[in-house]
């Protein structure tokens, strides 16, 4: 089995379910704090490089939320910039294994990757909390 680091937001409940999948698979999770971590552009870029920049985005994130932000118009370096200066915009998880890097977490792409003992029903990286709730950052 692997090895992951696993950069999340703590007590985001979707995070901890995809821990538990992996954990599940016989896999050895090292949780960090993706909010804590000192990031830079290159190596927030590693995760993303094979995406659309639009796909880099925490969906969740107040500033996305409410039209502030609309990753669809930025480019690769404002996209970065506004990451490293506000990491809640950064999509998780990110995970490193093995030498590779992902963004998010596509059930299909993990099981290819590393393994997983069983596939999860449902959207695994949506915000669970309704729109009455205050928002997950």
């Amino acid at each position: 089995m692997s090895v992951i680091i696993f950069y999340e937001k703590p007590g985001c409940a979707n995070n901890t379910r995809q821990k538990v999948l992996l954990a599940a698979a016989g896999h050895t999770v090292w949780a960090k704090n993706l909010l804590a971590e000192t990031w830079t552009a290159e190596r927030l870029l590693t995760f993303f490089e094979k995406l659309p920049v639009a796909e880099w985005f925490n969906r969740a994130a107040p500033k996305i939320k409410s039209g502030e932000i609309i990753p669809e118009q930025l480019n690769a370096h404002t996209a970065l910039a506004m990451m490293l200066a506000e990491p809640l915009l950064i999509r998780r998880p990110l995970i490193e294994s093995d030498g590779r890097r992902e963004v998010g977490f596509d059930a299909e792409v993990v099981d290819a990757w590393v393994g997983l003992n069983k596939k999860p029903v449902g959207d695994l990286e949506s915000c669970t909390k309704g729109h009455g709730v205050k928002a997950c950052q």
